[in-house]
């Protein structure tokens, strides 16, 4: 693919590689804009259920337009029949990436991660689009002086996306099907893929934020189905946050995680509720703690603790 022409676009590099397809560096042909393309390995561009996710996560950026999602320019077929997507080119590295290098994050970087996808998703939400495969690699850091920490954070991959429309389309969703990244689905969504919304994307983003945190996810196992049975009946290991966060967006997190959907937070509006009031706590216990009056130093020294620290005295001979 190195060095050919798609459409306007010629390849420059292989940005990455997956099961299914590659991600390329390329550049218009007139404009000398860079672009990063995403094509289908030709085996799969047959199967019109993935062409169908390509076509969906082009329908979704396209219907959402908000800068925390990645922009999609076109979608086409080349010659041989591969699918692809031209799209915004990111500079950063992916939520994955920082976790596996760095561990976990701090929590105000933390809370600025997931405020900004939150808002992100809230638009996607308003939209009618629910992403149903959050994972830490759909999030892709940037660097944006704008920002606080010099952070920007971009959601990616609408390839599973729920659309809420009656637009008649090719669906991967299947009977019988498992459509999502099980580490991070909602329960519900792993009894159902299609009967979901926005609250699952809710639970994923709680699921992340607990990884940020703890440096991994809230359920562990050797396989898909004990990790969405852990999902569907066990309670999340809330005290792996007591040390690593304050109680406050521990408690944000927890709600986020709660099973019923119905007393989980409602909607990423709701989530960026919960993270301005953890905020707020925490800067007021910080507040307080700076204000405390300090007694002098005459005022706290313990008689009893003097003296039995001191050496004792020169025995005579």
């Amino acid at each position: 693919m190195i060095g050919t022409t798609v459409q306007n676009y010629r390849i420059l590099s292989q940005l990455g590689r997956g099961g299914m397809g590659t991600v390329y560096l390329a550049e218009h042909l007139l404009l000398g804009k860079r672009v990063a393309i995403k094509t289908l390995l030709a085996k799969y561009s047959q199967d019109e259920r993935l062409v169908a996710r390509f076509v969906d996560e082009a329908r979704a950026a396209a219907r959402i337009q908000h800068p925390g999602i990645v922009e999609i320019h076109d979608f086409g077929r080349q010659g041989d029949g591969r699918a692809f997507l031209v799209m915004e080119l990111l500079e950063g590295e992916s939520l994955e990436e920082r976790l596996r290098t760095v561990g976990p994050l701090p929590e105000p970087v933390l809370i600025e991660v997931v405020r900004q996808a939150a808002r992100a998703l809230e638009a996607a939400h308003t939209a009618g689009v629910v992403h149903r495969d959050l994972k830490p690699g759909n999030l892709f850091l940037v660097r944006d002086p704008t920002r606080p920490w010099g952070l920007g954070v971009k959601v990616l991959d609408f390839g599973v996306a729920r659309l809420t429309d009656s637009t008649p389309t090719v669906r991967l969703t299947l009977s019988g099907s498992i459509v999502g990244t099980p580490t991070y689905m909602a329960p519900e969504q792993c009894k159902n893929a299609s009967n979901v919304d926005a609250r699952a994307d809710v639970y994923a983003l709680g699921c992340l934020a607990f990884e940020m945190a703890t440096g991994r996810p809230p359920f562990l196992g050797k396989g898909s189905a004990t990790i969405m049975a852990a999902h569907v009946n066990t309670p999340p290991p809330l005290h792996l946050l007591d040390g690593a966060l304050s109680a406050p967006m521990g408690a944000a997190i927890a709600a986020m995680l709660v099973k019923p959907r119905e007393e989980r937070l409602q909607s990423m509006t709701a989530v960026l509720g919960a993270l301005d009031a953890a905020t707020a706590a925490r800067n007021e216990a910080r507040r307080d703690v700076a204000e405390r009056p300090t007694a002098p130093m005459d005022a706290v020294v313990d008689d009893t603790l003097v003296e039995q620290t001191l050496p004792d005295p020169p025995r005579s001979a």
